[in-house]
């Protein structure tokens, strides 16, 4: 990895010039490729699936790299991106990734039976808390309390207001809370 410092306003002038649009854009991905994985991640949680996602994110940016006008950051556009790689997804294999059917307990088993899993059994049961909740709670809860994105870049994202988004977010940490308080961790 490189040692120069991330600077967007200088990555976002260089997309603009044909000779350094490709080093600016190999930038881009060497900053927010782990924090885009770890969103898709605890979306679909499934890692060749998660890799594929961030893959299709970056591509399609790439392709539509001269269409980011630079009126958001760089970041709010490439999550707004995986967010919507990541639905599609979803929406395209709701049969063949990790039930939320299953009974309480399974989808832990499945994350910690899984060698790109780094976690203990509470983290395992934290994440099946997390897949448990509605589509638009777990997109909230994700991004706010991992990736720490703030209110007003998420309404950017998912174009949602700031206080639907705060809603979201309270009533998802209630249900999680909830769920472990009701599930035993042996």
């Amino acid at each position: 990895m490189s040692d120069k410092k991330y600077n967007e306003d200088t990555i976002i002038a260089q997309l603009k010039v044909n000779t350094l649009r490709a080093g600016a854009f190999s930038a881009i991905v060497r900053e927010h490729s782990e924090s885009i994985y770890w969103y898709v991640r605890r979306m679909v949680l499934v890692h060749d699936d998660a890799n594929d996602i961030v893959q299709n994110t970056f591509t399609k940016a790439w392709i539509n790299i001269e269409s980011f006008q630079g009126k958001s950051k760089i970041s709010t556009w490439l999550y707004r991106i995986a967010i919507n790689e990541t639905l599609t997804f979803l929406n395209k294999n709701q049969n063949t990734t990790v039930s939320l059917d299953s009974p309480d307990g399974a989808i832990a088993e499945f994350l910690e039976s899984d060698t790109h899993f780094c976690g203990n059994k509470a983290d395992a049961m934290l994440q099946e808390a997390i897949a448990r909740l509605p589509e638009k709670q777990r997109q909230v809860f994700n991004l706010k309390y991992f990736n720490e994105i703030k209110y007003e870049e998420m309404s950017k994202m998912l174009n949602t207001s700031v206080g639907a988004l705060k809603a979201s977010y309270h009533i998802a940490v209630k249900k999680i809370e909830e769920y472990i308080g009701n599930v035993e961790i042996s």
